[in-house]
C-alpha cells in the first residue's frame, strides 16, 4: 500500500504535520513518498522514496495533500485519470474538502484496513476554441468568466444549441457541485450536496431585478459565447489558476468531466456536519 504525500509549506504547520503523518504511516506499514523538491525536508527520515509526483500519484493508492482547499484543488489535477483516492488534511484558514484536521492524524491507520468512506466528485471539462486550435482544461470548482477590464460585461449562454439567455453582468460562474460552496455560495448560489451530479450556474452581479442561480442535468452541454464591448474581453479563471482572454464572439464549452475525483472520508462527518462547522461560525 504506498501514499504519496503533497504539502504546502507556504501553510503554517504543514511541514510539522506532513512529517508527522510520515510516521504514523510508515508505522502502519504504508510505503510513503514524497516529491523530489522537498528532499531536504525528509532526509532524516530514510523509508520515505523521493519520485516525480505525476508518476508517484498515478501508481499510488492514496494522494495526501497539506493545506487548504487551493492546495487540495492543485493536488487533485495529480489524480485525473487514475483510481487514485485523495484525502485532504487542513493546515489552512477553512479546508472544507479536506478530510482530516492536523489534530487528527492518528486516524491515517484506517486506510490500511479500508474503513472509510468515498465520495465521487464530478469535474467540469473546458473546451476553449481559438485560432491555435482547441484547448481543454478541467475543473474541480469551477469556471468563471469576468470582465477583463473590472466592468459590466454582456455575454450569452446556450444548452445544446439552444440559447439559455443573455446577460449583462460582472460575470458567470459554472460550478460543479462540490465548487458550489466555494465562489459560487459567495455569489448567492445554492448549497449543493457534493454526491449530487449537475452543473451549477451562477451570475456574478448580473444587473437585473430577476437572475436566479440554473442547475443544468449533468449530462448538459453548455456554451459561453462573450460579448464584450470593442477593444476589451472576458477573462476565463479555471479553479483559480487558469487564465484565458476570450474575445468577441469567441466561445467556452463546459461539460461533465470525463474524470471524477474520489475523495477519502476517514472519520465519517456528513456534508452537512461539516457545512455547519466551518461555515456557521465566525472565522478566527
Amino acid at each position: 500500500m504506498k501514499a504519496v504525500l503533497y504539502p504546502n509549506f507556504q501553510k503554517p504547520h504543514a511541514l510539522s504535520c506532513a512529517r508527522e503523518a510520515c510516521d504514523v504511516l510508515h508505522s502502519a506499514g504504508i510505503e510513503v513518498s514524497v516529491s523530489g523538491e522537498f528532499r531536504s525536508d525528509f532526509s532524516d527520515k530514510p523509508f520515505v522514496k523521493f519520485e516525480n509526483i505525476s508518476e508517484a500519484a498515478a501508481a499510488a493508492d492514496f494522494v495526501i495533500a497539506f493545506g487548504g482547499d487551493g492546495t487540495i484543488l492543485r493536488c487533485a489535477k495529480f489524480l485525473m485519470g487514475t483510481d487514485t483516492k485523495l484525502l485532504g488534511i487542513n493546515t489552512g484558514t477553512l479546508g472544507f474538502m479536506a478530510g482530516l484536521e492536523s489534530d487528527q492524524l492518528d486516524k491515517l491507520r484506517l486506510l490500511t484496513s479500508g474503513d472509510y468512506e468515498v465520495s465521487e466528485r464530478m469535474t467540469l471539462d473546458i473546451v476553449f476554441h481559438n485560432a491555435d486550435g482547441d484547448e481543454v482544461h478541467t475543473a474541480l470548482n469551477e469556471v468563471s468568466a469576468r470582465s477583463g477590464s473590472f466592468r459590466i460585461c454582456d455575454f450569452e449562454v446556450y444548452s445544446e444549441g439552444y440559447l439559455v439567455g443573455k446577460y449583462r453582468a460582472d460575470g458567470v460562474l459554472f460550478s460543479t457541485p462540490s465548487g458550489s460552496t466555494a465562489y459560487a455560495l459567495s455569489a448567492g448560489g445554492p448549497v449543493i450536496e457534493p454526491d449530487l451530479e449537475c452543473i451549477e450556474m451562477t451570475l456574478i452581479c448580473p444587473h437585473s431585478l430577476f437572475s436566479r442561480a440554473t442547475l443544468f442535468s449533468a449530462d448538459r452541454k453548455l456554451r459561453l459565447t462573450a460579448k464584450p464591448a470593442e477593444g476589451e474581453c472576458m477573462v476565463i479563471n479555471v479553479d483559480g489558476e487558469l487564465h484565458i482572454n476570450l474575445r468577441e464572439n469567441e466561445s467556452i464549452e463546459i461539460s461533465r468531466g470525463k474524470n471524477n475525483i474520489r475523495f477519502i472520508n476517514l472519520i465519517g462527518n456528513s456534508f452537512h456536519e461539516s457545512l455547519c462547522r466551518k461555515m456557521c461560525r465566525p472565522f478566527k
